[in-house]
C-alpha cells in the first residue's frame, strides 16, 4: 500500500497492491481544492489520514483474501463480524443444517449389509481420513456404532441383573460356614443343646403380659441381629419373648447359637417347623403342592433366561421378574405367618418380623395401638414418591387382565408392607383369612401363576382385605435393599429399618453406606463368627 501525492498537491491517492501481478490499483483518491493549502489544513488532513489508515489496512487485507475465498469483501467481512448482523447465513450453520438433513435421511433407511464398524472413535476418524468418506457414509457409520453401543449396554445391564439375582439368592460362604460349625457344635457340646428357654421360664412363652415377637428364618446371623437389636433398643428388654422358627436343616445350628449366646434378659425360644404338631400335610395342602410341583420348582429354580423376551423387556421390568422368581417364595418358612393363630394358640398379640430388619427404637408401644377391630397393623406403601417401595397399589402386584383379578380387586387399592406387623390373633381367629389365602393360592396354581408372580404378599393382600389398620410410617422404613440413595436422616429416625430387596446387608452387593446400621449388631468377637471369616466391612 502506497500514498501518492500529485505534483500540484491537488489530490492524494491511496494505492493497493494486487495479489496476482504485483501492480497497483487505486483504492481511494482524495481531491484537494485549488486554492492554497495552509499548514493548518495540511496538518488536519494528515491527522485524518492517520486515523483512517488502520481501517484501510483491514480493507486491503480483505481484498487480498478475496481472490482466495472467492467471495465479496463485504461477505468475507460479514462472516468475521457476525452473520446475524449482516443478515447472511454462516457456512458452519449451513454445514450443520446439511448434516441434520443427511442424518434424518439415514435414520429412515436400512444400514447397508456388511458395513464394517471401527472399534473406537479414533479409528473412525482415521478411516474417514484414509478412505475419504462422504457425509452419508459417515452418518451410516455413526448410526451403526451408536446402535451397537446401545445393544452392548443393554446386554451388560441384563447380565448385571442376572448376576445380582444369583448373588442375592445364594448363601454367602461365611454364613454357610457359621451354620455348619454351629450344627457340629450342637452334636458335640451339651451346652449348645441345653433347653431353650430353661424349664422355669417355659410358662412365659404363653404369658400375654410379655411382648411376643415371631421371627421365621433359616439365616442364623440375620436372626442374631434382629434379636440383638430388639433387646438393645428396648426400654424393657426383660419383657421380650422371641419365638424363632426355622427349618429342620438349620434347627441345630440356630439352637446352638442362642444357647451359647443368650439374649438376656430377653427370652428366646427356637423351634423347627417339624416340631409344630399343627403343621401337617392336611393343614397346609396348598403349600405342600407349591413346594413339590415340578412346574413351580422349575419356575423358581430353573433357567431364568429361557423363554424371556429381552428385546421387548426393560431392565427394570426384568429385575422385577427376577425378584419374583426368588426361591424363598416357595419356602414354607415364608408362608408361616398366615398360620400364626394356630401356631401360637394362647397368644393374643404378636409382632411378626422379617429377618432382614433392624430394630432401632423401643417397640413396646406397638402393643398399645388400638387396631379398632382389625387384624393386621401395617404401614401402607401407596403414599410415598419413590417408585420402588412406597408408591405401590394392587395394580403393581396383580395381573388385571386375568378375569378373576379384574372382577374381585381394585387396581388402585392401597398396598401395605410385610416385615414388621402387629397381629391381633384373637380377632384373627374369628375370620376366614387363612381359608381365603389358600383358595387364592389354588386359583393361581390352576392359572399357571398368571394371576400374580411375587411370593407371599399378593395372596396376603387379598386375604387381609378389610382387616388392615394403617400405622404410622415411622414405625417401619422400607427399601434399604433397593435404593442406594436412601436418606440417611430418615434411616436414623425410623423405629425399624427393612432391607427388603436384593441388596441385603450381609451380601457383598449390599449398599456400603447402609450396611453399618446392620453390622453394628453383629458380634465380630464371637469365635464362630471369626473362624468363619465374617469380617466387619
Amino acid at each position: 500500500m502506497q500514498l501518492h501525492f500529485s505534483p500540484s498537491m491537488r489530490s492524494i491517492t491511496i494505492l493497493s497492491s494486487t495479489s496476482n501481478n504485483g501492480g497497483f490499483i487505486d483504492l481511494m483518491k482524495i481531491k484537494v481544492a485549488a486554492r492554497h493549502i495552509s499548514y493548518r489544513t495540511l496538518f488536519h488532513t494528515i491527522l485524518i489520514l492517520a486515523f483512517l489508515l488502520p481501517f484501510v489496512f483491514i480493507l486491503t487485507a480483505l481484498v487480498t483474501l478475496e481472490g482466495v475465498n472467492k467471495c465479496s469483501s463485504f461477505d468475507c467481512l460479514g462472516r468475521r463480524l457476525g452473520p446475524r448482523l449482516l443478515g447472511r447465513v454462516d457456512d458452519s450453520e449451513r454445514l450443520v443444517k446439511d448434516f441434520y438433513k443427511i442424518l434424518n435421511q439415514v435414520n429412515t433407511e436400512e444400514i447397508p449389509n456388511g458395513l464394517k464398524l471401527p472399534d473406537s472413535f479414533s479409528q473412525l476418524v482415521s478411516e474417514m481420513k484414509n478412505n475419504q468418506y462422504d457425509a452419508r457414509t459417515f452418518a451410516f457409520m455413526l448410526r451403526a456404532m451408536i446402535e451397537k453401543l446401545e445393544r452392548d449396554i443393554r446386554e451388560s445391564k441384563f447380565s448385571e441383573l442376572m448376576n445380582k439375582h444369583f448373588a442375592a439368592s445364594s448363601i454367602p460362604k461365611g454364613i454357610h460356614c457359621l451354620s455348619l460349625r454351629l450344627t457340629d457344635e450342637y452334636s458335640s457340646n451339651a451346652h449348645a443343646r441345653r433347653q431353650l428357654p430353661s424349664p422355669e421360664l417355659l410358662p412365659l412363652l404363653s404369658d400375654n403380659s410379655y411382648h411376643h415377637f415371631v421371627l421365621s428364618t433359616d439365616n442364623i446371623l440375620a436372626a442374631s441381629v434382629v434379636v440383638t437389636s430388639a433387646v438393645q433398643s428396648s426400654l424393657k428388654p426383660e419383657k421380650i419373648v422371641f419365638h424363632v422358627i426355622t427349618d429342620k436343616k438349620t434347627y441345630a445350628g440356630m439352637h446352638s447359637w442362642f444357647a451359647l449366646n443368650p439374649a438376656s434378659p430377653a427370652i428366646v425360644e427356637v423351634k423347627g417347623v417339624h416340631q409344630f404338631d399343627w403343621l401337617t400335610r392336611e393343614n397346609v395342602p396348598v403349600l405342600e403342592a407349591v413346594e413339590n410341583h415340578n412346574g413351580i420348582r422349575n419356575y423358581y429354580h430353573g433357567n431364568h433366561i429361557v423363554g424371556a423376551n429381552l428385546t421387548d423387556t426393560t431392565p427394570r421390568t426384568f429385575a422385577s421378574k427376577l425378584q419374583a422368581r426368588s426361591p424363598k417364595y416357595i419356602s414354607l418358612l415364608n408362608h408361616l405367618r398366615i398360620y400364626l393363630p394356630e401356631l401360637f394358640p394362647h397368644l393374643h398379640k404378636v409382632v411378626f418380623l422379617d429377618d432382614d430388619i433392624v430394630i432401632q427404637r423401643d417397640l413396646s408401644p406397638l402393643w398399645e395401638i388400638d387396631l379398632v377391630g382389625k387384624v393386621n397393623g401395617a404401614v401402607e406403601t401407596c403414599k410415598g414418591e419413590d417408585e420402588w417401595v412406597m408408591s405401590k397399589h394392587f395394580k403393581n402386584y396383580f395381573n388385571f387382565s386375568h378375569p378373576l383379578i379384574a372382577k374381585h380387586l381394585d387396581p388402585d387399592e392401597c398396598a401395605w408392607a410385610y416385615g414388621m406387623n402387629i397381629f391381633d390373633l384373637r380377632t384373627w381367629r374369628k375370620t376366614n383369612i387363612r381359608e381365603t389365602y389358600h383358595s387364592w393360592l389354588k386359583e393361581n396354581l390352576k392359572s399357571n401363576l398368571t394371576m400374580w408372580k411375587l411370593g407371599t404378599l399378593p395372596p396376603a393382600l387379598i386375604a387381609f382385605r378389610g382387616h388392615v389398620h394403617p400405622i404410622d410410617p415411622s414405625w417401619h422404613m422400607l427399601g434399604l435393599g433397593y435404593q442406594n440413595k436412601t436418606n440417611i436422616e430418615s434411616v436414623n429416625k425410623a423405629a425399624v429399618i427393612h432391607y427388603n430387596g436384593q441388596s441385603k446387608p450381609w451380601l457383598q452387593i449390599g449398599f456400603e453406606q447402609l450396611r453399618p446400621f446392620w453390622t453394628k449388631y453383629v458380634n465380630y468377637s464371637n469365635d464362630f463368627v471369626r473362624n468363619c471369616h465374617i469380617l466387619e466391612s
